[in-house]
């Protein structure tokens, strides 16, 4: 498995991304329970686009805050891939996950979903999200 092992200056830039489409949720998952934002944003393509609630996709400046909406909350989440289909350098990703526990101020937060998430691989041969879609199928 290639890794990335670019440094940047904070901790949570030592999560390596992966060279398997496979383990893309799980690099995810470390980025966002790491707290970092830099760590978190290495995980997309730099076209990427995240849909926060349905029907609603941001990009660039946006997509950094809504993920650090998220990563606010001060709770990890956890992540388990449901099917993953590869067709050359683009990936389909299922991922089932939660966030659930209590924020430091005691309310407790309880969130999951099923994503459809899309990823492609770069020219280094390592996997980033250019559909980060949580909420998947659900209705707006």
């Amino acid at each position: 498995m290639n890794l990335d092992t670019d440094s940047a200056p904070d901790h949570g830039s030592t999560v390596a991304l992966t060279s398997d489409a496979a383990q893309h949720p799980g690099v995810f998952a470390a980025a966002f329970n790491s707290g970092s934002p830099l760590a978190l944003a290495r995980v997309y393509d730099d076209q990427a686009v995240f849909v926060p609630r349905p029907g609603t996709c941001v990009s660039g400046t946006e997509l950094t805050a809504a993920n650090s909406a998220f990563q606010s909350l001060g709770l990890p989440i956890r992540v388990h891939p449901r099917h993953t289909y590869v067709a050359g350098d683009i990936a389909l990703l299922v991922v089932d996950w939660v966030i659930d526990g209590r924020r430091p101020d005691g309310e407790h937060v309880h969130l999951e979903g099923t994503a459809t998430d899309v990823a492609r691989r770069g020219a280094d041969g390592l996997w980033r999200y250019v559909i980060d879609n949580p909420f998947g199928t659900s209705a707006p």
